[in-house]
């Protein structure tokens, strides 16, 4: 089975109020499905917020903003046999968030 990450920018949902507050609904029940199925990983929403980049020296600096960068705003790990098993849970997830998803394949690491 392979992992896959899918996500959306940060800029690509524009809700709120009441629209915010169906979407968040919607997503959870899609979330309880997955784990049902017994794909879903993790996921979260992401703070919108300035980054932190730490250097492998140690060192920090400050990170983008997500006013002048695409930086993502939600995420979602599965746990599937096929990209299309993938897409399809993207496509329920981007139906619910009303906005579009990124799909991409996780590397494989034996050590994870």
């Amino acid at each position: 089975m392979a992992r896959y990450l899918i996500s959306f920018d940060d800029g690509w949902m524009r809700l709120s109020g009441e629209d915010l507050r169906i979407a968040g609904e919607t997503s959870r029940a899609v979330v309880r499905e997955a784990k049902a199925a017994g794909a879903w990983i993790f996921g979260a929403g992401i703070e919108r917020q300035r980054a932190s980049v730490v250097a492998p020296d140690g060192s920090v600096a400050d990170g983008p903003y997500p006013e002048t960068k695409a930086v993502i705003g939600g995420f979602s790990i599965i746990e599937v046999p096929s990209r299309e098993d993938a897409l399809m849970w993207a496509a329920r997830i981007a139906a619910a968030c009303r906005c579009a998803q990124e799909v991409r394949e996780i590397m494989y690491d034996p050590e994870s």
